[in-house]
């Protein structure tokens, strides 16, 4: 099987630019980090922050719906009401909330 000589010529200029167009991709993604990347988490964490600021500390108001909080059996750890990783200011029991220390 024989190739053209405009077939090896060609190969060889694809092969050519193949290996020059990488030689600015770090460069190009360090720029992008630092111009886009940075700040774009910078933003975020603003965002973040006044929104917990302006959010409300206050607990929700308690609704017994009989289809959540079921507990069939006691969990194995602790007193067998509260899940493993219970939070009392966001998660009620079936009775409803804690105590509040505030």
């Amino acid at each position: 099987m024989s190739v053209s000589p405009a077939a090896l010529v060609a190969r060889r200029v694809f092969a050519a630019a193949s290996h020059s167009s990488h030689e600015g991709g770090a460069r190009t993604w360090k720029i992008l980090t630092f111009v886009l990347a940075l700040p774009g988490v910078g933003v975020c964490m603003a965002n973040a922050y006044m929104k917990m600021q302006a959010h409300s500390h206050e607990q929700p108001e308690f609704v017994p719906f009989p289809h959540l909080r079921i507990r069939t059996k006691k969990f194995p750890w602790g007193d067998g009401n509260h899940s493993l990783f219970h939070n009392s200011h966001t998660n009620p029991l079936p009775d409803g909330f804690e105590g509040s220390h505030h």
